[in-house]
């Protein structure tokens, strides 16, 4: 449903011929290139709202190098990578945005090249269990935009799928350190959990991180680590269940340690610190 409303909105945006101005000026250029290459490029267009996605990006392509110093070049180049999208041709989509941008640097659609680009990575993101290349380019690009244009609806749009993205990572870490805690390899369990409380504290995931940071520490003998750990966990999530579980990773005399509240607040980034 998604992927059919940004084809929706894009293909308005882009498969829409010149201005008036451009029609006149074809229209009275005496140029036979010009109207030819109008000619092949409306063919593309009728491909593809058939649905001929492969053909359309052809045709587009062949109208983008029949006259490649006109006004229909780049928009032709992009409406070439436009048409691999729609058909799922997401790495042949990706190479041609990233050809386009190279070629055509200063065009007007350059913010939406570099969107398009990063939806075809984030339409490849299945689970954290799967390859996590296209989760950490979609957020690549996405942190991109946002930072190159931030004023932009595409930059609103990736701002939301960019949470989505940052739980898959946190999910991912969490998914190979429950292995490690599972095989007893305690040390790479340490670290992996460690990514997620330092990189992945706004996540769901960070409370059990804590947790699973007691339960090793524990097991292994660094009890005064185990107790730092925990007294984190209860301040911040004292009434959740992975702070009961810390709880009771411990002897029935030791009593979690009680910080007192500064005036702001024990914020959860402090948890970092444990770890310098």
């Amino acid at each position: 449903m998604l992927k059919n409303l940004i084809i929706l909105i894009c293909f308005a945006v882009l498969v829409s011929g010149c201005s008036k101005k451009d029609k006149k000026e074809i229209i009275a250029s005496p140029i036979d290139e010009r109207e030819e290459v109008q000619k092949i490029y409306n063919e593309a267009v009728i491909a593809l709202k058939k649905g001929d996605a492969y053909f359309a990006s052809k045709k587009f392509k062949e109208a983008e190098g029949f006259y490649p110093s006109s006004d229909w070049a780049a928009k032709a180049a992009l409406m070439s990578a436009f048409a691999l999208y729609s058909a799922n041709f997401y790495s042949d989509s990706i190479f041609n945005l990233e050809r386009y941008i190279k070629q055509y640097p200063s065009d007007k659609n350059i913010p939406y090249a570099h969107y398009l680009i990063g939806i075809c990575y984030y339409e490849q993101i299945l689970d954290e269990k799967k390859d996590l290349r296209p989760t950490l380019k979609a957020k690549e690009k996405f942190e991109y935009i946002v930072e190159k244009f931030p004023n932009t609806d595409y930059a609103l749009d990736v701002k939301f799928k960019l949470d989505l993205v940052t739980d898959l990572l946190a999910a991912k870490e969490m998914y190979v350190a429950r292995h490690y805690l599972k095989s007893e390899k305690w040390i790479p369990a340490i670290n992996r959990f460690k990514i997620v409380v330092e990189n992945y504290d706004r996540t769901v995931f960070v409370e059990e991180a804590l947790h699973r940071l007691v339960e090793i520490y524990y097991k292994i003998g660094l009890f005064e680590e185990a107790k730092k750990i925990a007294s984190i966990l209860g301040y911040n999530y004292g009434s959740g269940e992975w702070y009961e579980k810390s709880y009771k990773v411990f002897n029935k005399n030791y009593k979690p340690i009680k910080i007192e509240k500064e005036k702001d607040g024990l914020i959860l980034k402090k948890i970092k610190g444990l770890f310098e």
